[in-house]
């Protein structure tokens, strides 16, 4: 293509449309037709220059004015609680299910590592004394100690929204950093196992793995889950920008990244009912058997959540992305 040749055969058009989209008075109708007919023009004119001769500054100008036409032809629009109710009964769950084979995976095995180190760190000795003095040990394990005063050592409500905030974020940036070839959520997964691990094997070697579960498992299972979907779906969102599929990478990623975005909401709502329980079932007075039944109730209903309502809307062509209407419009950028 002769850039200069195709600027000169259509400035005309692309000035035209951005004197309309000037006009401060209202528009006739013969003039809305033609603002239409020239924003989908240049819209094409667009995607030939990104394809067959991308100019920066040509490009930035024309984007500028696509996107001013866009919303001059579509008119602003505000959520609605329909919408939310879409996200919440289709998009989420669609979004999750979607990502099944990453996130389960991702599950299973992290879950092995994790018991893994704690066998490692319960059974040596001299590994649990790079962790910490003997005596800050016995501290930690012993009736009453840290890993049981940790749930109570705050106020329920502060505690659950100290816990909901963190793993939220943890959460996110799992889903935002999977872009960097999911690099970033392996450490972010690895850390937490580590955690867990540390916690498992001290308690265990103490004799006290029976409390020490009780303790994790009535958040835990549904925190953990949260954790595993993101960690899950930040490496499809990593594996994406490797192979992006018939797509093309650019149009892989806005999708999946978008979707990404729409599960990270949705996480953090998930995440805040696994706060909840940690803030005020974990260290209350229940019985651990009603505490652990909680934690499972807790964790089967988002399961059966995913997928009841995210297969039977994933059936029907729901990704979890937003709604057609409001994606970037895709013209054939050749003939």
């Amino acid at each position: 293509m002769d850039l200069d040749v195709f600027v000169s055969a259509h400035r005309a058009e692309w000035d035209r449309l951005d004197a309309l989209l000037r006009r401060q008075r209202r528009l006739t109708g013969p003039e809305v037709d033609e603002l239409v007919a020239l924003y989908q023009r240049t819209a094409t004119h667009l995607s030939l220059i990104q394809s067959s001769a991308p100019d920066p500054q040509l490009t930035g100008r024309l984007s500028q004015l696509v996107a001013r036409a866009r919303s001059a032809v579509t008119g602003a629009r505000r959520a609605s609680w329909r919408d939310v109710t879409r996200f919440l009964t289709h998009a989420f769950p669609a979004a999750v299910y979607r990502s099944r084979h990453w996130w389960a995976p991702t599950a299973l095995l992290s879950t092995a590592l994790a018991v893994l180190l704690g066998w490692w760190i319960g059974t040596h000795p001299e590994v649990q004394a790079t962790i910490a003095t003997p005596s800050d040990l016995r501290e930690l394990t012993r009736p009453g100690g840290e890993y049981e005063t940790y749930y109570s050592s705050h106020p329920a409500a502060a505690f659950a929204a100290q816990v909901w905030t963190n793993n939220a974020q943890a959460a996110a940036m799992c889903l935002v950093l999977g872009v960097f070839l999911g690099l970033p959520v392996l450490w972010i997964l690895f850390q937490n196992m580590l955690n867990l691990g540390i916690g498992f094997g001290l308690m265990s070697s103490a004799g006290r793995l029976d409390t020490f579960l009780g303790l994790v498992l009535p958040h835990g299972l549904l925190e953990l889950t949260a954790v595993f979907v993101a960690a899950g779906t930040g490496l499809r969102l990593g594996w994406t920008v490797i192979d992006p599929g018939p797509r093309t990478r650019r149009t892989a990623l806005a999708e999946e990244g978008r979707a990404a975005v729409g599960m990270a909401i949705g996480l953090a709502l998930v995440l805040f009912v696994s706060g909840a329980i940690e803030g005020f079932v974990t260290p209350s007075g229940l019985p651990t058997w009603a505490r652990i039944t909680i934690g499972v109730t807790a964790e089967l209903a988002f399961l059966t959540y995913v997928y009841v309502l995210g297969s039977r809307a994933a059936r029907t062509g729901e990704t979890g992305d937003v709604a057609a209407a409001e994606r970037s419009a895709t013209v054939p950028t050749a003939a």
